[in-house]
């Protein structure tokens, strides 16, 4: 059984991101023999590591857990670790400690922002991070699996994405050496030549690290996985976990009533995995590579686009429905989100149901002396819509040939305990779920006032059928005032022709 094989000491980079907090939860959950768990945790800010560590075991997708185990966090083991950093500024008593005890390393550590400049964390944390900690990981002495968590996105410059290794355009190490010591305005003036065909640094930086792997594993046991968007959680800890406001999460807060329209094919396949599939998946081949100990390293596509699609047009009419049952508190306005994919009605509506009433919202502002805000708050919407367009409006199709196998590997206990099958997932009810776990994990809000939230959504309804109405009145009013001044004016007309000699 997996959880009786992850009897280990296991070291977890990015568990304060999202996908690391489930897989740190599911690890002590789910493998009760686990004997310790490493996480690598940096200062941010004014919070120190003891004060991030405090809050990420007070987090909420820790409460089962908590329940069933209250003393679980005698297992966590904090180490002060910076990836962007000269051996990852560990301190000699933890790096003597971690060669010496750990077995296996899931790497989730990554920054996941789409428009990070390249010299930045793109590449300090996401590659140069990878390369030193594989150094660190070849000097472990009982090291038997490093477990890395690269993206489905990878390789979006293609069509068709195997499990396989790609070709880069520009060596990893040559390219970590220029921006060593090349200007950051040069490099920021370049970086469209570097990634090329990539839609942006994150996805480049992400194809540079496999690589990189690839070339600098020396005897490591290695494998990657690939997930595509990581979703909330289908049903462990609980349906419905999200904590954060990353890629498609900020778009479902669109039932605020901030968004009105997106660019987007209704066709497309939206690849959504949720991201307790995700984990499951990579625990599995944390242990399947422990133990089989491939000859080669594996990759591991973690989609779902091939196997149980979802298109971008059901999930608009699914969530919706959802929010339509289960509105947001005091949305900005009636929340009708279209998509569209024609450019020329994006930009229409973008103007018409964006620009003009942020435009109107701060000249009002400004006339009762408050500072103004909407434009500023709609440049950022834009902003992260067009960096989620290339994802919106591409297909890709995936092999899943390994993932398929290790599945076959499992017996029914673990297929049950470490499900990734997204056959499984019912659409309809998983972004019902979603959307819940917005509305009460991601904005805080009580479900109880469920009821009251429909009732504002009716208020804003009859004003605005109200709005309408009065338009419609001083429209018609104008057209009959036109109508009859027109009228006199033409029997004017007459009258002064019928009095000429």
């Amino acid at each position: 059984m997996i959880s009786e094989k992850l009897d280990k000491k296991i070291l977890v980079t990015g568990a304060t991101g999202f996908m690391g907090k489930v897989l740190v939860e599911k690890l002590l959950r789910s493998c009760h023999d686990v004997k310790s768990i490493y996480i690598c945790v940096r200062p941010k800010g004014e919070h120190s590591i003891q004060t991030r560590v405090q809050n990420l075991l007070k987090c909420k997708v820790f409460d089962r857990v908590r329940e069933e185990w209250p003393n679980f966090h005698e297992k966590i083991k904090p180490i002060s670790a910076e990836f962007t950093k000269p051996n990852l500024a560990i301190s000699s008593e933890d790096m003597e400690e971690l060669l010496s005890e750990v077995n296996v390393i899931f790497h989730c550590a990554a920054t996941v922002r789409f428009d990070e400049p390249l010299n930045r964390d793109a590449l300090l944390l996401n590659v140069m991070g990878t390369q030193q900690l594989l150094g660190l990981a070849r000097q472990m002495k009982n090291l038997e699996a490093l477990i890395h968590v690269s993206t489905a996105y990878s390789n979006c410059n293609r069509k068709n994405i195997e499990e396989v290794f790609y070709p880069v355009p520009v060596e990893p190490k040559k390219l970590l050496d220029l921006v060593g010591w090349m200007d950051g305005s040069l490099i920021e003036a370049i970086t469209p030549n570097l990634i090329g065909d990539w839609p942006n640094t994150y996805t480049f930086s992400k194809a540079l690290t496999e690589y990189l792997i690839q070339q600098e594993k020396g005897d490591l046991n290695v494998a990657i996985v690939r997930p595509s968007i990581v979703g909330a959680s289908w049903q462990e800890p609980f349906p419905g976990w999200v904590d954060n406001f990353n890629n498609i999460n900020g778009f479902l807060v669109a039932a605020k009533g901030v968004i009105r329209t997106v660019k987007c094919y209704p066709t497309n396949v939206a690849d959504f995995i949720p991201v307790d599939l995700a984990v499951n998946l990579t625990i599995t081949i944390g242990w399947y590579t422990a133990v089989h100990r491939p000859k080669s390293p594996m990759i591991y596509n973690c989609t779902s686009g091939g196997l149980n699609c979802l298109y971008w047009g059901d999930l608009e009419t699914h969530v919706r429905s959802s929010f339509t049952q289960n509105p947001l508190e005091k949305p900005f306005r009636i929340p009708e989100v279209t998509l569209t994919s024609s450019h020329l009605v994006h930009q229409y509506r973008m103007f018409v149901y964006h620009t003009t009433p942020a435009f109107l919202y701060d000249l009002y502002l400004r006339l009762i002396g408050k500072k103004p805000q909407a434009m500023k708050l709609l440049t950022r919407i834009e902003k992260a819509m067009r960096l989620l367009e290339y994802f919106i409006n591409h297909t890709w199709e995936w092999s899943s040939g390994h993932t398929n196998m290790l599945m076959k590997e499992l017996n029914p206990k673990d297929k049950n305990l470490f499900s990734f099958d997204i056959r499984q997932v019912i659409w309809s009810e998983y972004l019902n779920n979603y959307c819940l776990g917005i509305k009460k994990y991601l904005l805080n809000e009580d479900l109880d006032g469920i009821p009251a939230a429909r009732q504002y959504i009716r208020k804003l309804k009859t004003i605005n059928c109200a709005l309408k109405a009065t338009l419609l009145v001083i429209i018609w009013l104008v057209f009959i005032a036109r109508s009859q001044m027109a009228h006199k004016f033409l029997s004017y007309i007459r009258a002064s022709s019928t009095l000429r000699p």
